[in-house]
C-alpha cells in the first residue's frame, strides 16, 4: 500500500510554476554578437519607428509610487521576487549588439513598474509579476482583478497600494482568464473564510475552474520543462541572457493558491453591480485563454480587455505547449467589444503592460489587435487554399504595413511565424498532404541517415561551419541538428549548434523564441543541469478537481504495454460528496464510470474525497488513514497495489536538445 502516495506527483504545472526552479549556477560561456547579427538587429532600426515615444508616455502616466526594492522571499527564505534582476535594462540606453532593438524596447517599456492610476478609482500595480494587479475602488471596499501568480507577490503589491491609498477592505476578486498568473496569488489577498462567510465574492467567466484545473494536467510535466525555456528561467537576466517575456520580465517564484470562484458570468451582456459599480461583461472563450471574459465598467468608462488586446502580438500557440487558440474568435470578440463600448469609452487597460486613453486611441488600439488576428487567420486559409503549406505560409505572411509596423503588434510574446503555423494546425492539423512526410524516421534514425548521406560528421561541420561564417544560422541550427542527434557525445557538433542558436537567440525579436534559442545553446554547452524540479502539488488545485479530471489523469500515468492483459475492477465509495465510481483496467486502459459500483470488484474503497486529497498531498498515507477508520478497503489489497504498480512517473528534467 506505500505505493499510493505516488498517485499525484506531479498535480498542476504551467508556464509559471516552472520559473520556482533555482537558476542554474554554472558558468555560461555566451559569444558575441556576430557582424552578420549585427547587421540583421540593425535593419529593424530602419524598419519600424522607434522615434515615436507614446508607449514611454502611456506607460508612465498615472505614476504614483516604486516597487519595494529588496528581494521578496518566501516563508522558508526562497527566493520569489527579485525587483532589481533587470536593472540593467535602462530606459533611453542604447540596443547592445546582443539584443534585438525591437525587443529591448518593450523590455525597457514592461521595466516601468510600480503603482500607478489608471483612472481615479482605478490603480494597477505593474511588474510586481508577470502579469498586473488592478485595484478598483468601489462603494464600500476595494475589487481585486488578477491577483498575480504567487500569494507573496499578490501581498506585496496591495501593501504598496494600501501605503497610498485608503485602506478599505477586499469585497470581490475577479478573475479575468484561466492562467495561472491571473489566479494563483489569491490568498495573499483574501482568505478563504470571507469567501465562505459571504464577506468576500470571487467572480470568473463560466467554465473557468475547469480550465484552470485542467489545462495543464495531462501534460503537465512536458508543459513545465518547456516553460523553463520559453520563460529563460535557466538564464542569467543580462544582456547575453534573460531581458525579459514581452509579456512581462518573468513569473514569480512563490506560493501558488486557488479559491474557486462564487458567481459565475456565463453569458455576453450579463451586467453585475460590484460594490456600487456597473460591470457588462463580454464572454471570451478559447481566446487567449480556454475561459476568459471582457469586462466595461459604466461609471469609470473603462474598458478591461484581460489578455485579448495587450501591447504584443500574442500567443495564437504557446511554445510551452498548449491547446491552439482560435485567431478567428478573438478578432470577433475584440470587434464585439468595439460595438458594445467603442463610442463611449475613455480607457481601455489589460491584465499585462499599460493602458491607452482617449476615444480614439483605444478604438484604434482594439480595432489593430482586431485586424492582426483576422489576418493571420484569413490569409492562412487563403494560402492553404492555393496548396500552400504550414512552413510556406508562415515564410510568406507579412502583415499589413498599418498593422505590422505598430510597435504593440510587434511578436514579443507570440510571433506571426508560429501563430500562422498554429493556425494552420488548427484548421488541417500537422499533416501538410505530401505523402513523403506522412511517416517520417524518428530524429535520431533520420539524423543518422542524413549524416551518413552527407559524408560524415566531419564533412557535414565542415559545411555547415562555411554557412555560420556567411550567417545563415537558421540553416546551421537545423542542417547540425542532425549531426547532434546522430551523436550526441560530438563536442564539436555542438558547440556550432550552440553557437547557431546563440546568434538566433540575440536576433529574435519575440521573448520566448529568443530564450528558447539561449537556453538550448547553454543546455548543448554545459548539459541539463539536475536541479531540484518544481514542487506543482498545490493543495488548492488537488480540491478544485473534479473526480472525473482525477481518474482521468490516473488514466494518462497508466503504462499500456506493462498492463495490457490484466484486468483490475476497482471501486470507490466516496461518502462525504456522495459519489460512487468504478474502475476498470483492461486493454491497457484505465476506464472510469460515475454512478457505479462493479459486483466483481478486486477491492472497494470507501472514503471520504477530503481522505483521499490528505493521502495524495502526503499528509497521510493509506494505511495509517485505513488504521484510523477514514479509509475502509474491502478485497484484495494485493490488486491495488499492481494497479499502483503500472502508473509512471515522470522525469522533470528530459533531454530537448539532445535525444
Amino acid at each position: 500500500m506505500h505505493q499510493f502516495h505516488r498517485l499525484f506527483p506531479v498535480l498542476f504545472a504551467s508556464l509559471t510554476l516552472a520559473q520556482s526552479i533555482s537558476l542554474v549556477n554554472a558558468q555560461e560561456q555566451p559569444k558575441s554578437a556576430t557582424d552578420s547579427t549585427k547587421v540583421a538587429n540593425a535593419r529593424l532600426l530602419n524598419e519600424l519607428p522607434f522615434s515615436d515615444k507614446t508607449s514611454f508616455e502611456l506607460a508612465h502616466k498615472g505614476f504614483i509610487a516604486p516597487l519595494p526594492q529588496e528581494m521578496l522571499k518566501g516563508a522558508e527564505g526562497n527566493p520569489v521576487w527579485n525587483p532589481k534582476q533587470y536593472d540593467f535594462i535602462k530606459e533611453g540606453s542604447a540596443t547592445p549588439d546582443t539584443v534585438n532593438p525591437s525587443l529591448w524596447r518593450q523590455s525597457q517599456l514592461i521595466n516601468i513598474s510600480g503603482l500607478f492610476e489608471v483612472v481615479p478609482g482605478i490603480y494597477q500595480v505593474r511588474n510586481q509579476d508577470l502579469s498586473n494587479m488592478t485595484i478598483v475602488e468601489g462603494k464600500s471596499g476595494i475589487t481585486i482583478f488578477d491577483p498575480l501568480i504567487s500569494t507573496e507577490t499578490a501581498k506585496r503589491a496591495l501593501e504598496l497600494y494600501y501605503q497610498h491609498r485608503p485602506k478599505k477592505p477586499v469585497v470581490a476578486v475577479v478573475y479575468t482568464h484561466s492562467h495561472v498568473d491571473h489566479y494563483g496569488g489569491v490568498r495573499g489577498v483574501i482568505d478563504e473564510a470571507s469567501v465562505k462567510a459571504g464577506k468576500v465574492k470571487v467572480y470568473a467567466p463560466v467554465g473557468f475552474l475547469e480550465a484552470a484545473v485542467a489545462e495543464n494536467v495531462m501534460a503537465g510535466n512536458a508543459m513545465s520543462r518547456r516553460a523553463s525555456y520559453m520563460y529563460g528561467n535557466l538564464l542569467p537576466p543580462s544582456t547575453t541572457g534573460q531581458v525579459g517575456a514581452g509579456l512581462g520580465t518573468t513569473t514569480s517564484a512563490g506560493t501558488v493558491t486557488l479559491i474557486p470562484p462564487t458567481e459565475i458570468i456565463s453569458k455576453t451582456g450579463e451586467t453585475r453591480v460590484i460594490d456600487g459599480l456597473t460591470y457588462e461583461f463580454l464572454f471570451a472563450p478559447n481566446t487567449e485563454a480556454p475561459s476568459e471574459m471582457l469586462f466595461y465598467i459604466k461609471e469609470k468608462k473603462a474598458i478591461n480587455a484581460a489578455e485579448d488586446a495587450t501591447h504584443t502580438l500574442h500567443n495564437t500557440y504557446s511554445l510551452r505547449g498548449a491547446k491552439i487558440r482560435d485567431p478567428l474568435a478573438w478578432s470577433k470578440y475584440l470587434n464585439e467589444a468595439l460595438g458594445m463600448w467603442g463610442d463611449k469609452a475613455e480607457v481601455v487597460f489589460s491584465m499585462h503592460h499599460w493602458p491607452v486613453w482617449g476615444q480614439k486611441a483605444l478604438v484604434e488600439h482594439i480595432s489593430l489587435q482586431r485586424d492582426m488576428y483576422r489576418y493571420i487567420n484569413d490569409q492562412t486559409l487563403r494560402l492553404a487554399n492555393h496548396g500552400e503549406t504550414m512552413v510556406e505560409i508562415a515564410e510568406q505572411i507579412q502583415l499589413p504595413k498599418a498593422v505590422g509596423t505598430r510597435f504593440s503588434n510587434r511578436g514579443y510574446y507570440g510571433s506571426l511565424n508560429h501563430d500562422v503555423k498554429a493556425t494552420y494546425v488548427l484548421y488541417l492539423g500537422w499533416f501538410i498532404g505530401n505523402p513523403a512526410t506522412l511517416h517520417v524516421l524518428p530524429p535520431v534514425e533520420s539524423s543518422k541517415r542524413y549524416v551518413e548521406m552527407m559524408g560524415g560528421t566531419d564533412a557535414l561541420l565542415k559545411m555547415a561551419k562555411t554557412y555560420y561564417d556567411k550567417g545563415d544560422y537558421r540553416w546551421v541550427a537545423e542542417v547540425v541538428n542532425h549531426a547532434v542527434f546522430a551523436d550526441p557525445t560530438n563536442k564539436a557538433a555542438k558547440e556550432l549548434q550552440a553557437d547557431a542558436l546563440e546568434q538566433l537567440g540575440y536576433q529574435a525579436e519575440s521573448g520566448p523564441w529568443r530564450n528558447f534559442y539561449l537556453t538550448g545553446a547553454k543546455e548543448l554547452r554545459e548539459g541539463v543541469a539536475k536541479l531540484p524540479a518544481p514542487n506543482t502539488s498545490s493543495p488548492d488545485t488537488l480540491r478544485a478537481m473534479s473526480l472525473d479530471l482525477f481518474f482521468d489523469y490516473l488514466a494518462m500515468r497508466l503504462n499500456g504495454p506493462k498492463a495490457d492483459g490484466k484486468r483490475i475492477v476497482l471501486n470507490f465509495d466516496f461518502t462525504d460528496v456522495k459519489e460512487r465510481y468504478v474502475l476498470e483496467m483492461v486493454n491497457g486502459v484505465l476506464n472510469h464510470t460515475p454512478g457505479l459500483q462493479a459486483k466483481d470488484a478486486d477491492a472497494t474503497l470507501t472514503l471520504s474525497r477530503e481522505a483521499l486529497n490528505q493521502i495524495v498531498l502526503k499528509q497521510t498515507t493509506l494505511k495509517s488513514a485505513m488504521s484510523a477508520g477514514s479509509v475502509k478497503l474491502s478485497g484484495s489489497e494485493a490488486k491495488l497495489d499492481e494497479l499502483l504498480s503500472y502508473l509512471d512517473n515522470f522525469e522533470f528534467w528530459f533531454n530537448i536538445v539532445t535525444p
